[in-house]
Formats: structure tokens, sequence, C-alpha cells
């Protein structure tokens, strides 16, 4: 049996710059070499997503259902995913003394160590900014290590820069869905499903993009569908205005004139058969209940 419950690691509180500095070496010679994937707690971004996949010569789905397990990322359920380990709660991924197999590939969470990424709002600010806390867990001996640089030439070194790139909108997205509260409201079943689809299985959402249903839907430029079939980062980037409408209601996506309407309409057809139904049903139990009671007062022999 897999873990699903990750470990938890100690987040130092203080918040860094880019300009702090980070006493810190990671090296095959180390004595804990490895030990930090030994007790793996991987959250994955939709870019790490895209990197792994194709590293390993997936399918997103496929990917997905060997490789991750997946978590809600507030009380609302917003769907999260992270990478699997075995019963020790050793990383997948890891290639014996070897270290990580995958490892220019390897997730955003791996790259930082021992660094976690922070994105932050001030309140009443619509600017998010990142700040980064200092990861320090009692088996890391790369603290100890002579070495010493600021934070924007460890993430220089460890190319955390394409993957925040990649990455950073979709970090927005999750603070603004987790800093709105009770103002946005606990999305629908439907939302989250989407979520799930355009953050993590961008193969499917390929497929649900290139649908005649979508097309139908939205106006796009016929150069927009050639471009997405083939290139996984402008899929990507789509993703995000597409999380914009799902859980916030922008037009990111111009509607086709009457699109909106006709889906109204047909929700309206929808609802008002769900209706009639329910109304036959009720009348249906009742009808039965009347003649179960005229079978218990007619008397007759059983």
């Amino acid at each position: 049996m897999q873990n699903s419950i990750p470990f938890q690691s100690a987040v130092m509180p203080e918040a860094l710059q880019l300009n702090s500095s980070l006493q810190f070496h990671c090296h095959s010679d180390i004595a804990c070499f490895n030990a930090c994937c030994k007790r793996a707690d991987i959250t994955l971004a939709p870019y790490d997503v895209l990197r792994l996949k194709r590293r390993l010569e997936l399918t997103s789905t496929e990917f997905i259902r060997q490789f991750t397990v997946p978590f809600q990322m507030d009380g609302d359920g917003l769907p999260g995913i992270k990478l699997k380990t075995d019963d020790n709660g050793t990383c997948l991924q890891l290639a014996g003394d070897a270290g990580c197999g995958v490892y220019s590939d390897r997730p955003t969470v791996c790259r930082y160590y021992p660094l976690a990424l922070l994105t932050l709002r001030e309140k009443d600010s619509a600017i998010a900014e990142e700040r980064y806390s200092l990861v320090k867990e009692t088996h890391c001996q790369g603290h100890a290590e002579a070495r010493v640089l600021s934070i924007t030439d460890y993430r220089t070194e460890q190319n955390c820069d394409e993957f925040d790139a990649k990455n950073r909108e979709w970090y927005q997205l999750v603070l603004k869905k987790k800093s709105a509260g009770p103002a946005v409201g606990r999305p629908p079943q439907i939302s989250l499903q989407l979520f799930f689809m355009a953050s993590y299985d961008i193969d499917t959402f390929r497929r649900f993009v290139l649908s005649d249903n979508f097309r139908k839907t939205y106006t796009l430029p016929a150069n927009f569908y050639t471009e997405i079939e083939q290139d996984d980062e402008a899929l990507l980037a789509f993703s995000y205005r597409f999380l914009r409408q799902v859980l916030f209601g922008e037009r990111t996506i111009q509607e086709l004139a009457e699109a909106w309407e006709q889906r109204v309409t047909q929700r309206q057809e929808v609802w008002e058969m769900r209706r009639q139904l329910e109304i036959e049903r009720r009348a249906a139990a009742e009808d039965d209940k009347y003649r179960a009671g005229n079978n218990d007062d007619c008397g007759c022999a059983g």
C-alpha cells in the first residue's frame, strides 16, 4: 500500500527575500545524501506534472494514476496532488544511491529545498509577492556546509526561474481562491473537476479543448487549436485563462454569440425536466401509499 499521508516538514517562519543569504550545500559526498528523498512530501504544480510525464514517457493521466496521490488544498476541496512514495515514505523516483532518477526534471519543491516558496498578498493588495522560508530538518547536514550564497544565486543554480515562470499564474489563482474565502464560496463539483483536469491532467484537457462542443462555445482563432494540439506549454498557459473563468467568472475567453444564452436555455430545460420527474415520482409514491392503505383496510384473506 502506498503512503497517501505526507510527512510534515519543519518550515521556519521567517520570510526571506532574494537578497537574503543562504548557508547550504547538498552534494553526493555528504553523509545525508538522499535522506530528504526518503521522507518525501512533494506537492506538484502544473509544470512539474508536464515535465515529469514527458520524462517518464507517459500521458498525464497515466502519470497521475501511477505516481501521485490526491489531497485537498483548502476547506472547499480544491484538489492538489503529491508525489507517491513507497510504504516507508521514499520517493518512487529515487534511483538508489545514485540519487534522483529524474533530476533534470525534478519538481519545484525539490529544486527549492531547503527553501519553501511562499506566494503572499497583503490585505487589500492586488499584487502577490514571492517570499521564501527556510526548511531546517534534523537529518539534513547541508546547513553545516561552509558555502554561503544569496537566494537569487541559489535559484539560478537550481533552475527555479523556468519552473516559477510556468507555474506563477497558477500559484496566484490558488492564492486568490484561498484568500477570497466565503466571498467566492465553495465551487460546485464540476468546477473542482475542471480545476483538476486543467491543472494536472493536461492531455485530457487538450482533448476537452479540441472537442466540437468547446469550439462551438468559444471564439478562438484556428491557429490557436493548431498550436495547442502540439505545444504543451501553450496549452498550460491557456489552462490558466480557462481557470479564471471557471473559478471566478472572469470572461477571459470570448464566448460565441448566443452561446451563453443557449446554455442557460438548455439548463432551464434540464431543470424543468427534473422538476417534472420529481413531481411524477412523488405522485407515484402517494399512489403506492394509497393502494397499500386500501389493501390493509379491505379485510381480504392473505
